[in-house]
């Protein structure tokens, strides 16, 4: 028997996990669903809503999932996790590679985390593909997410039809190389928080000269900067409703690998340095506490910052 395996089923495991399952890509006796978090209970509610339809197998640790897989998604929420899950001794994902075994890992890490990883994997005799995503909750639920892709070329045109095709929208491959998904991730997500920071202080404006937020943000959607990221996020930050989809925590965690990437390649880089840096103090800010919220709650730190009437009203009546 050979499954599909999923470790990590978190804020995007769980969607992109659940398309497997819905689009016949995994969830058969033949091919069963293998799945494993650290968090048991994710993986438990997991069977309890597709368990009637589906066989999905539930492992004891990630290294278990692997050998009873030809092929392992992985998607864990930040490098600590990532490292501690693939390194950890007798249970992790390295130690049930064996040759033949295919592991994709879908996580935004630095570049030097990803060619370790593959450089382990692909020394036991496995074969290794960087697959971090453009997309937040909602769009791996919907199958719409981005693979930006690096390593096993062989191994890209196995998924890309038969993994990748439901799961996203889109997969690119930018090189057998690993580290340049990553690349092309850091770009992304450092422009996407970067736009959001930007948005955030001139919405911020807009409310303290007096205009209607609502109505600013209706024309910024009818013009040339129009943008999905403003027309989704715009109405729940002036709501203050930053329920995460991407938390801020992990949207700076990225931006900061971003500019540490632009240090190193000699690229002048300081919006978005001034944009991380923002983020940055959104991040460590006790008194907001927006850490885990969603990465639109950076616009709370601008509004904290501001000293207009608007914003002073807005911060009383939190």
């Amino acid at each position: 028997m050979s499954g599909i395996g999923f470790v990590g089923i978190g804020i995007m495991g769980e969607g992109m996990a659940a398309r497997l399952l819905t689009e016949k890509i995994a969830g058969t006796t033949e091919k069963p669903l293998i799945i494993w978090n650290r968090t048991t209970a994710k993986c438990t509610a997991f069977v309890e809503t597709y368990g009637k339809d589906y066989t999905i197998e539930i492992k004891e640790s990630a290294k278990e999932v692997v050998e009873a897989c030809g092929i392992t998604y992985c998607m864990l929420s930040t490098p600590e996790a990532s490292k501690a899950v693939f390194e950890a001794e007798n249970v992790g994902v390295l130690a049930g590679v064996s040759e033949g075994k295919s592991i994709v890992d879908c996580a935004t890490l630095a570049e030097a985390d990803m060619k370790r990883m593959s450089e382990a994997v692909v020394g036991k005799g496995g074969r290794f593909l960087e697959a971090p995503v453009s997309g937040s909750k909602v769009p791996a639920a919907k199958g719409v997410l981005i693979f930006l892709c690096a390593g096993n070329k062989a191994l890209f045109d196995e998924i890309a039809d038969n993994g990748f095709n439901v799961m996203g929208k889109a997969s690119h491959f930018f090189n057998e190389e690993v580290g340049y998904g990553t690349r092309a991730k850091l770009v992304v997500n450092s422009l996407m928080g970067t736009m959001v920071a930007a948005f955030s202080e001139n919405l911020a404006l807009a409310e303290n000269v007096g205009l209607d937020p609502s109505t600013i943000i209706e024309v910024i959607s009818q013009g040339a900067i129009a943008s999905p990221v403003y027309a989704l996020k715009g109405p729940k930050m002036v709501a203050k409703d930053h329920a995460p989809n991407f938390p801020l925590k992990h949207a700076h965690k990225d931006m900061k690998l971003a500019s540490d990437m632009a240090k190193a390649a000699g690229v002048e880089f300081s919006v978005n340095d001034k944009a991380e840096e923002l983020f940055a103090k959104a991040r460590s800010d006790e008194g907001l506490n927006v850490a885990d919220q969603d990465f639109s709650a950076v616009f709370e730190i601008v509004h904290k910052e501001s000293s207009g009437d608007f914003s002073k009203k807005r911060k009383r009546s939190d």
